[in-house]
């Protein structure tokens, strides 16, 4: 569960999550909380579930927060389990840094800073301007209360490196999502995807494993596919199982994993995204 909250806070893609993975990994985390981190940092940051509400619908939205915090913690205790031996016979040594001294800043400290960052992002999209002002104030005391200049300064400079990094990817996002709908005939995607199956689950689920899309992007494209005629399972199924993997990150996962660790990550995430997709296009829509 640690690990799975740990992804809410990032706003990275597949690949941008696997140096912090790996330094966790090699640092001494099991593999189950390790990929319980890779799979939740990608899948689960609250821009993605924010930006999917809003054009996607609320439903899809809640379950592809509520899902993927739950896929994350089921798919690590899979590959724990899985791998339990392989984590006992790692050297015991690695586990000796979790007895390091408390950080700087409070657990209730950062609990506030990022309830009222989150309240900020919510109120705003939803034009709750008394909660906005509220959540602003908030923010405010806690910066100038608990927060000295070079931490304001090493934020400011972290934030404006996201803005440059994931605003130019949105905007190419956007303009890949009309191409798309212009050049992808309509029954291509109904025919393949139209339905809530298993095969249009499967191979929604499977398109998104192995696709990139960087953070943000695969929302307005998932719309295109959408007014194309793709049903809400097979949405569910990318959504689920794509933000997670790529191509390249498989790639780079090998290179921390193995390929025998990596192939069953990629497996379960697949086989995750294909049932969630298949009980939210029959149960909910």
């Amino acid at each position: 569960f640690a690990a799975s909250v740990g992804g809410f806070i990032l706003a990275v893609c597949s690949c941008t999550i696997l140096p912090i993975f790996a330094g966790i990994y090699k640092r001494g985390a099991g593999i189950g909380p390790a990929t319980t981190f890779l799979y939740s940092g990608p899948a689960i940051n609250v821009m993605a579930v924010v930006y999917s509400a809003r054009l996607l619908g609320y439903d899809i939205g809640a379950v592809r927060a509520v899902g993927a915090i739950i896929g994350s913690i089921l798919i690590g205790w899979i590959m724990s389990v899985i791998f339990r031996k392989d984590d006992v016979m790692r050297d015991e040594s690695m586990f000796n840094n979790y007895d390091e001294a408390p950080t700087v800043k409070s657990s209730g400290v950062v609990i506030c800073l990022l309830g009222s960052l989150f309240a900020i992002l919510i109120s705003a999209t939803q034009k709750w301007w008394i909660v906005l002002g509220i959540s602003f104030a908030v923010l405010l005391i806690i910066l100038v209360m608990k927060f000295n200049r070079e931490d304001l300064r090493a934020w400011m400079l972290e934030t404006w490196g996201f803005v440059k990094r994931i605003f130019p990817l949105l905007i190419l996002g956007v303009f890949l999502a009309g191409m798309l709908k212009v050049i992808i005939p309509e029954q291509w995607v109904s025919t393949l995807v139209g339905s809530n199956t298993i095969p249009a689950n499967f191979i929604a689920s499977v398109a998104g494993v192995f696709l990139y899309t960087s953070t943000l992007t695969e929302v307005p494209i998932i719309k295109a596919f959408m007014d194309l005629g793709m049903a809400a399972g097979p949405v569910v199924a990318v959504l689920l199982a794509g933000p997670s993997l790529s191509l390249p990150s498989i790639l780079g996962i090998k290179q921390v994993l193995g390929w025998k660790r990596t192939w069953s990550y990629v497996c379960i995430v697949a086989l995750f995204g294909t049932i969630s997709g298949l009980l939210f296009g029959s149960f909910v829509r």
